[in-house]
């Protein structure tokens, strides 16, 4: 499939709906609570803490919970790292480093428990938002709210094995941290860290707000599984970022309320899972409004530099992303890249071409790709 082609491609759904219905409920609960009571400046918290739901989506019942409790502890912590830096006044690029840290150990936490999502874009986010905020909750408060919350979507995740969703028939096992040595998991966590910390530099010096927003967007083509899906992933990065910050635009226009924007959340919350597997800029139409929206809510603020900030930081981010996965390919992904050119040369005219037979025989099989970098 070629990189235009994939913007247009949404793949037949797989009942897509289920899981689209369970982490929106998952979203839903708290926010309609906070709501009811009239604290929906607390709405952040619980966003971040029901980003449990989102893990172990297409995994066995049971694999499923289990990761997703571990994944919301995760979560919780993160959010509770970023309260406490938010209520010390930390200045913002220690925030933003300490928020690089977390994007290394988080990825190879990660990758050692196995999650997926891979990757520490969710830690990265949740720190990141709640650090940056001018008065964050008290951390007691806040990680509360992220527990309660996360606990939520586990429970969803139980209620909703009695309608059909999860893998079903045998299932291979998986071994543990995916099999890769320390050496491995470490060289993992590191790209996560060099991409994240050199975003946060770079965005930086943009002088717009919101800096962490280039750090997510570095992490997320790290976690795809190859370098030609990570390519694919930080272009459709940008390509559905640029388009949901106009999805924004159109909706921040419209002089929202409190509970309007709670509804919004919901409603984009269910329409992002239904294509996050099938297309991954149709899902940015999505998501992109979710996250802003869910940053107004925590701290109202002038929207045009909000849409500003979140197009120019995440082109920076996945600029970031794309050169340490290419700087630091592996040694089969250089080999390929290597054995890529002729055949480019081919296509192009520029050499004769090598019969099919000749070529199956020289061209290897295929070097394993390594798990712990599945799409998100």
């Amino acid at each position: 499939m070629s990189q235009l082609s994939s913007f247009f491609t949404i793949p037949p759904s797989q009942r897509d709906h289920v899981p689209a219905a369970r982490i929106a409920l998952s979203v839903a609960v708290p926010l309609l609570v906070l709501l009811a009571v009239g604290r929906t400046d607390l709405a952040i918290y619980a966003v971040f803490g029901s980003f449990a739901a989102l893990y172990g989506r297409n995994e066995p019942v049971r694999a499923r919970i289990r990761h997703q409790a571990q994944a919301g502890l995760l979560v919780v912590l993160c959010v509770v790292v970023g309260a406490l830096m938010s209520n010390a006044g930390l200045p913002e690029p220690a925030v933003l480093a300490v928020t690089a840290v977390i994007a290394g150990l988080g990825a190879l936490v990660a990758a050692y428990l196995t999650l997926k999502p891979a990757g520490s874009l969710f830690f990265i986010f949740a720190a990141g938002a709640v650090g940056t905020l001018p008065a964050a909750a008290p951390a007691w408060q806040a990680g509360c709210i992220a527990a309660v919350s996360a606990a939520l979507s586990v429970g969803w995740g139980i209620v909703f094995r009695y309608v059909g969703e999860g893998v079903r028939g045998p299932v291979a096992s998986v071994p543990a941290h995916h099999g890769l040595t320390a050496a491995q998991l470490w060289a993992h966590a590191g790209r996560f860290f060099l991409a994240a910390g050199a975003a946060a530099v770079l965005g930086s010096l943009s002088g717009l707000s919101h800096s962490y927003w280039a750090m997510v967007a570095a992490a997320a083509p790290i976690a795809a599984p190859d370098l030609t899906a990570r390519m694919q992933r930080a272009v459709h990065r940008v390509i559905g970022t640029l388009g949901g910050v106009g999805v924004t635009a159109f909706l921040l226009s419209l002089q929202l309320q409190s509970w309007h924007i709670v509804v919004f959340v919901i409603i984009l919350q269910f329409l992002a899972e239904l294509f996050v597997g099938r297309n991954y800029a149709v899902a940015l139409l999505f998501v992109t409004p979710l996250a802003l929206l869910m940053t107004e809510l925590a701290s109202p603020g002038q929207a045009s530099s909000l849409l500003q900030a979140r197009a120019v930081e995440t082109v920076i981010g996945a600029a970031c992303g794309l050169a340490v996965v290419y700087v630091f390919r592996s040694r089969e992904e250089r080999i390929a890249d290597t054995r890529a050119v002729p055949l480019i040369r081919q296509a192009t005219g520029m050499l004769p071409r090598v019969p099919e037979r000749e070529t199956a025989q020289d061209t290897p099989q295929h070097a394993p790709q390594d798990p712990a970098r599945t799409e998100d």
